[in-house]
């Protein structure tokens, strides 16, 4: 093996792929101990060890100092401690082993070669083949590809770890019955069909946005799904469009989603000069314009949040109007909305979606009734 070309292709792979020197020494240090014993088929003790001021590997023999032939020899063992009150308590305890030649070597032998040696100390002796340098060579080239592929994992798994819940861009680059799949440049995410908006087409060789709902490492590299019809992926389009949302000028309170069908955003803002609505609509519309178009058929509510659950409870079942909410119940979180004949069917909304999406919005069970049915409760409606 050239040493010099080994060194010199070491930091350059170093320099392009940022991964550490030291690791990949160790990596082939390892590698190569278990490539000598079996291209050698040692069963001695060996060790390998590599200069990385200029990339020379040695390989060495090692054998433990034991008295001499005739006593056995002792060996560190763990075992488990019974009859204790810490269940699984371990203790170090020596383990007698005959005197194996391969491994051992008696202290009068030792100290002809290292005075003052003692007995449970190693010593070492070169024993590096002539040829050792293929076996090397092959050993290597598997350790550094494996390092690069692992380097190259971690590196994606650094930049899309902080991306979840986030909003990312790509290419849709293949599909199959399940799944779209998409290039998002050092690596690609999936993107189930289930999890896209109904109804939408999506084409090859598009660029769409996509929500990043998880993202895990695995032994084949990251796992990054992809949504587009998860509530998160509304409100980052939210904060993609709305530059005062972004600033926190305007936050989002909450979002209720039925992904196709209607979206409710509750916003509000702490400074009175700023009109929440009006900056998520934009000047004659365009804001809100941008996210519909992302958006298709998928109608967006845009709802006014408060501190008055009465009155926040009124703005997140728009369009109805003309209702009397009641807090029934605090710690449960009820309310009993009550409507007349006119907003009845706005109120629920179409299969019920209307208060579905206001109950999800506030996070209070809403219960709907007219005022006929509110006054056989006993709850008079003055108008």
């Amino acid at each position: 093996m050239n040493t010099k070309e080994f060194k010199k292709a070491l930091d350059a792979l170093v320099k392009e792929k940022g991964i550490s020197a030291d690791t990949i020494y160790d990596a082939m240090e390892l590698a190569l101990t278990s490539a000598y014993k079996k291209n050698y088929k040692s069963l001695t003790n060996v060790r390998v060890s590599i200069d990385k001021e200029i990339g020379d590997i040695h390989v060495y023999s090692y054998k433990t100092v034991v008295l001499d032939k005739e006593h056995e020899a002792l060996e560190p063992i763990m075992i488990e401690v019974e009859d204790t009150e810490e269940e699984g308590a371990m203790i170090e305890v020596e383990k007698p082993y005959i005197f194996d030649s391969r491994i051992h070597i008696t202290l009068d032998e030792a100290r002809k070669i290292v005075p003052n040696i003692e007995v449970g100390e190693t010593i070492e002796e070169e024993v590096t083949p002539k040829d050792f340098g293929r076996v090397a060579a092959a050993t290597a080239k598997q350790v550094v590809i494996q390092k690069i592929k692992e380097a190259e994992k971690s590196i994606i798994m650094d930049e899309f770890a902080d991306k979840q819940d986030e909003l990312v861009s790509g290419l849709v680059a293949m599909e199959d019955v399940r799944n779209y799949y998409i290039n998002l440049g050092r690596t690609q995410g999936i993107l189930p069909k289930s999890e896209t908006i109904p109804g939408e087409k999506i084409k090859m060789g598009s660029n769409i946005k996509v929500y990043v709902s998880k993202v895990e490492s695995t032994s084949k590299g990251p796992f990054i799904l992809l949504s587009r019809n998860h509530y998160g992926f509304v409100k980052r389009l939210f904060e993609l469009e709305i530059p005062e949302i972004n600033e926190g000028i305007i936050l989002v309170y909450s979002v209720a989603r039925e992904a196709g069908v209607r979206t409710k955003v509750a916003v509000y803002s702490e400074n009175s000069n700023v009109d929440p609505i009006g900056s998520c609509i934009g000047e004659k519309g365009m804001r809100i314009a941008n996210i519909l178009k992302e958006l298709g058929p998928e109608k967006v509510d845009i709802v006014a949040y408060t501190n008055d659950k009465v009155e926040f409870i009124k703005n997140a079942l728009s369009p109805a109007k003309n209702l009397s909410v009641f807090i029934t119940d605090e710690k449960k979180q009820e309310a009993l909305v009550v409507v007349d004949n006119d907003n009845l069917s706005l109120a629920i909304g179409k299969k019920g979606l209307n208060v579905k999406l206001a109950s999800r919005l506030t996070k209070y069970k809403l219960d709907i009734k007219t005022i006929e049915q509110a006054k056989e409760m006993g709850i008079n409606i003055v108008s």
